[in-house]
């Protein structure tokens, strides 16, 4: 039967070649290998936690069990860097110019957002279930899903949840839960973790009882900062809320009292960086550095009850001797930075610290104590999820289910995509204090981008288009903290790694002309869609001399029309599929010649 099913699908992927069609993976529908029964699967996912200041180090039973019995995942991405877009792209496996949920609220985005795009009856716990899991979820799903909306419509798919809403979602002292389709319930004067923790046992106990599989996400909003909403009316830069650092435990709260923020090469800087209005920012003063550690601290503080969450469920699991068949995956919505381009608190921006973010896997096949730098990403995430469970992948996924086993990982060194591709709009926004020690929310406007992160054996780049027309490149493998810009017009870079800056930036802009629009096989291999006959898989083959007309004269480049909160069509410039571009090298067999 297993032959059989191979044969269909290699019959499968060549006649998807001969027409153009997506190729699928001819083992990605063939059950587990070695285990008769289907496994559980336990996410963790976290708010706002970073990588790059070094976060995980502060948490002994993330260490224990998660990294030493696990693989990390060093190169994992998420693909836009704000929370409910990030979180809409993981369950859904779509990027966000393809859900059309790109803010935290309505217009753009939001939990309104979500169920008007059709979503709600089209994500992960409705195919999980649709495969015969039990489905829990407990704490943050989405932003604007709120006291007043919460039964408009319920979400869907879950067998049991208990979710947080605002606008108390990120009050850590004053939280709000709706289990089920009860009444919101509300714990003043309680922990938020300690509560989630209470539920996320609950749900695992009810979980254990019944005979299917189960699938449980568990979403602290820890290490986010405590936010105080008084209105949600208008849009986001009118909301009257008071940020502060993260509220942690009493048990917590004296820890790592002389413990600050990473002194990289990129914190606070001497000269200023980045384009638009990054490199407006002045650089911070002593006091504010001070406060900004000590904000730094209430969050590895608070992420200590997370910490505490990943010891009990897998006690429990332990116990009732079902870790050994149950994936335990560890991630974040979007990362962080404090400090690093002279930034205040917070995320939104294209840079390493924003997108490079968490990701361990443990479970069943999965080597133990691997660090691995294949690129993933979030919209990668939900297809893995459904390949674990045996279920069968969407023809539309713009990610690619993600290798666990050690020759997967393995293999996937020399065949995995390169890229990454980086989007935002709207908003950005300081979580921090002035200088003078005032309470403050500053937004910065036109924050709208797209970007391509490229990791192959000789380049580690960051390409990126603003909505303004302001270009940006920065060779990580030499300049890891980003301060460089190469297309900086006092920059005299002419060359990069042995060819011209020009010819390089050029197939860039390319591939993330594919990329900014792309859907489905095209997000997963968009050289493909640039050299249909399949011959350049990489920048170092699409930087061939043969190709130079092609890039450097036919294509037209990424430009936008004007800068948009949102997603518009007519303000992001040119399209791949429209406008009559030449996209694609030459006739059929051009490319064998």
């Amino acid at each position: 039967m297993v032959r059989a099913s191979l044969f269909w699908a290699i019959f499968g992927l060549a006649l998807a070649s001969q027409q153009r069609l997506p190729v699928p993976d001819p083992l990605s529908q063939l059950p587990l290998e070695g285990y008769s029964e289907r496994p559980n699967i336990v996410f963790i996912l976290t708010d706002d936690q970073d990588l790059h200041l070094n976060s995980l180090d502060y948490l002994p039973h993330v260490q224990k069990h998660l990294i030493a019995e696990g693989t990390s995942y060093k190169k994992h991405f998420c693909t836009i860097a704000l929370c409910c877009p990030s979180r809409v792209s993981l369950w859904t496996g779509k990027a966000a110019h393809n859900t059309n949920v790109t803010d935290v609220n309505p217009p753009y985005g939001g939990y309104p957002k979500f169920v008007s795009q059709g979503l709600n009856d089209n994500f992960l716990p409705v195919w999980l279930q649709n495969a015969g899991y039990n489905t829990y979820y407990t704490g943050k799903l989405f932003n604007a899903h709120t006291v007043d909306n919460y039964h408009s419509p319920h979400v869907k798919g879950f067998t049991g949840s208990d979710f947080l809403l605002d606008p108390f979602t990120y009050q850590y002292l004053n939280s709000s839960y709706q289990r089920n389709k009860d009444p919101p319930v509300y714990y003043e004067g309680e922990h938020t973790l300690d509560v989630l923790a209470g539920k996320a046992y609950g749900f695992l106990d009810d979980a254990i009882k019944e005979e299917a599989p189960f699938f449980l996400a568990i979403a602290p909003v820890a290490p986010h900062s405590n936010v105080a909403i008084e209105s949600l009316e208008g849009d986001v830069e009118d909301f009257v809320a008071n940020f502060s650092p993260p509220i942690p435990q009493d048990r917590y709260k004296h820890l790592f009292k002389d413990v600050k923020v990473p002194r990289t090469e990129n914190f606070n800087p001497e000269k200023p960086s980045g384009v638009n209005w990054v490199r407006s920012l002045q650089r911070q003063s002593q006091k504010n550095v001070d406060f900004n550690d000590h904000f730094y601290r209430n969050r590895l503080r608070a992420l200590q009850g997370v910490d505490e969450i990943v010891d009990g469920i897998v006690s429990r699991l332990k116990k009732h001797e079902l870790l050994d068949n149950t994936y335990i995956i560890y991630s974040t919505d979007n990362g962080y930075h404090i400090g690093q381009h002279r930034l205040e608190p917070g995320k939104e921006c294209g840079f390493e610290e924003d997108i490079n973010i968490p990701l361990i896997i443990r479970g069943p096949g999965v080597p133990k104590g691997l660090s691995t730098e294949i690129v993933t990403t979030h919209t990668d995430l939900a297809p893995t999820i459904l390949k674990l469970a045996g279920a069968p992948l969407r023809a539309d996924f713009d990610g690619d289910a993600i290798p666990v086993s050690e020759s997967g990982i393995e293999e996937a060194k020399t065949v995995r995509h390169e890229h990454v591709n980086v989007e935002y709009w709207g908003f950005a926004l300081g979580e921090g204090k002035e200088w003078n020690g005032q309470s403050m929310s500053r937004f910065h406007h036109n924050n709208t981008y797209k970007g391509l992160r490229i990791l192959g054996d000789s380049y580690n780049f960051y390409y990126s288009v603003w909505c303004n027309n302001e270009h940006e490149l920065y060779d990580l493998n030499n300049d890891p903290g980003q301060l460089v810009n190469l297309l900086d017009k006092r920059s005299k870079a002419v060359t990069l790694f042995g060819h011209s800056l020009t010819k390089v930036v050029a197939r860039l802009d390319s591939l993330l002309f594919v990329l900014k629009s792309c859907k489905a096989d095209s997000c997963i291999h968009p050289w493909r869609a640039l050299h249909p006959l399949g011959n350049v898989h990489n920048l170092h083959d699409a930087l061939s001399a043969r190709f130079d007309e092609f890039y450097e004269v036919q294509q037209k480049r990424i430009e936008y029309t004007r800068c948009e909160a949102g997603y518009i069509l007519d303000a992001e410039g040119p399209q791949f599929e429209n406008d009559g571009l030449v996209y694609r090298y030459g006739s059929p067999w051009s490319e064998w010649v």
